[in-house]
């Protein structure tokens, strides 16, 4: 699966908004619609199998009928009309959803999609009419790599992320609760009463916004932004989004107010109290991303205490199943330099996943651990496929996500061989850590001798950087940091505050 946060992340970018999310996911879909019209058209070509010489299935000759093709010279031709009844429909899916779309000459009125399941549907029926008469050898070319990338990219593209830092949706749900006369000052309360309050308010069918009431920009943007995800989903497919993730999750209220956000525009149903039909689910994965040395030592602890909470577990496994925790490398690396932020992450993996093996046998629910990797190696870059390898025991478990991002997108992806190669090294990787890896942990002498270089490290690296006085200025001084900081490279602005 091709994932992006082009369009998405807000964290530190006030450019990125709920139009922007639009026209990203806008521009996805018109790449992929045309793509598959192209397909289908190439394919109009390939099929001119003949009646006279083969016998098609009643349902592909139902699908040709259905395409109402007058041409007299296609008579006997169902596969070239049942493909002209598909490229009429792709083209008016490609209008709905893409009204700036070109148009299609000497297309025929059609329906559009209801989504990618039923494109997925007619091009089955194809596939299995062409096996029924021997014609597998077609079946296998063009029209099953269609399939393919239909099972993969849907109406979408790429599976869009949200991210926003935690203090933005503090603010905002801070801001509801003062309007709304629920709280007047919730920022000041304690840990314990910040969930009480919001676990209070997820058992509340009612929404916070009061009609007519005057919000700041930022809480209308923020919601804004929840609201054109769930239009998104239903437009584009339940796979367009997927995941919410929350920068700078330090604590359980955080991911309880982002469950809160999305309950005030419509991405979660139900309540956390209510069993069966009436349960919760939400349609976006509630995503802690633990960034410093410090969240990574207490991320195991945060979602412990989150999945203790009443209904949390519930929720998740009615919504999927699936829980992703994000674990930041290179924050980690500045906050603690370069082998305690590896240590750091190991030991939070295997933490993880103590828990969710736990989870896993009571509710069902799987870890992804997502691995937020930059290009170089102070970023938590290097060799992907070593990286892979060397994840924790028991952490690969037929799957990993990470990100591709930075220079590292041009230098491994620019060329399609190149871009085939490197998918190929990170699917090798992933095979090879779940089958053929021990499962067994590492030696204790090992852990011990790994703790005390980290410490060791720790303190080296935070007395160089944080405790030299005039460091700061010799770095500006020394580095061309000023000048990198002003070239137009970057996915968000070079510093997050002013």
């Amino acid at each position: 699966r091709v994932g992006s946060w082009i369009g998405g992340d807000r964290d530190g970018n006030p450019f990125v908004t709920a139009e922007t999310l639009r026209q990203a996911m806008r521009l996805q879909s018109s790449m992929a619609l045309a793509r598959y019209q192209a397909e289908a058209h190439a394919l109009g070509s390939e099929l001119a199998l003949s009646e006279l010489l083969v016998r098609p299935t009643p349902a592909l000759l139902a699908l040709a009928e259905r395409a109402a093709d007058p041409s007299p010279q296609r008579a006997d031709e169902p596969y070239r009309r049942a493909l002209i009844g598909i490229y009429a429909r792709l083209a008016a899916t490609h209008r709905q959803l893409d009204p700036s779309a070109p148009p299609q000459h000497g297309v025929a009125d059609a329906a559009p999609y209801a989504g990618p399941d039923a494109l997925g549907a007619d091009l089955a029926v194809l596939s299995e009419s062409l096996r029924s008469h021997g014609s597998a050898a077609l079946a296998n070319g063009r029209l099953a790599r269609l399939q393919r990338a239909v099972q993969v990219f849907g109406f979408h593209l790429a599976t869009l992320d949200l991210r926003q830092s935690s203090d933005k949706h503090e603010a905002v749900l801070a801001e509801l609760l003062r309007v709304a006369r629920i709280e007047a000052d919730y920022p000041a309360l304690d840990e314990p009463a910040r969930r009480a309050l919001l676990l209070g308010l997820l058992n509340d069918a009612r929404p916070l916004r009061v009609r007519g009431a005057a919000y700041s920009e930022l809480a209308c943007g923020e919601l804004e932004i929840f609201e054109t995800a769930a239009d998104a989903l239903r437009r584009y497919g339940r796979q367009a989004l997927r995941h919410c993730i929350i920068s700078h999750a330090d604590d359980v209220r955080d991911l309880l107010e982002v469950l809160l956000l999305q309950k005030e525009c419509g991405l979660l149903h139900g309540t956390l109290d209510a069993a069966g039909a009436d349960g919760a689910r939400n349609d976006l994965i509630v995503v802690p991303l633990f960034e410093t040395i410090g969240d990574l030592r207490r991320a195991e602890p945060i979602m412990r205490d989150y999945y203790a909470l009443p209904g949390v577990a519930d929720l998740v496994r009615r919504s999927g199943a699936e829980q992703d925790v994000m674990l930041g490398y290179s924050d980690s690396n500045k906050d603690g330099g370069f082998f305690t932020s590896n240590w750091e992450l190991y030991r939070s993996e295997l933490a993880l996943v103590g828990l969710f093996d736990e989870l896993q046998a009571s509710h069902g629910i799987t870890l992804r651990l997502f691995h937020g990797r930059g290009g170089t190696v102070g970023r938590g870059g290097g060799p992907s496929y070593q990286a892979i390898l060397a994840q924790p025991p028991g952490t690969v478990k037929g799957q990993i996500r990470l990100t591709e991002q930075g220079e590292v997108i041009g230098s491994k992806y620019a060329h399609p061989e190149i871009g085939r190669r490197n998918l190929e090294t990170l699917v090798a990787a992933t095979l090879e850590a779940t089958l053929l890896h021990p499962t067994k942990s590492a030696p204790k002498a090992f852990l011990d001798a790994a703790a005390r270089l980290s410490d060791a490290s720790f303190a080296a690296y935070r007395r160089l950087v944080y405790e030299t006085p005039g460091f700061t200025e010799y770095f500006f001084a020394a580095t061309p940091i000023r000048e990198i900081a002003d070239l137009n490279i970057g996915s968000r602005p070079a510093s997050r505050k002013a």
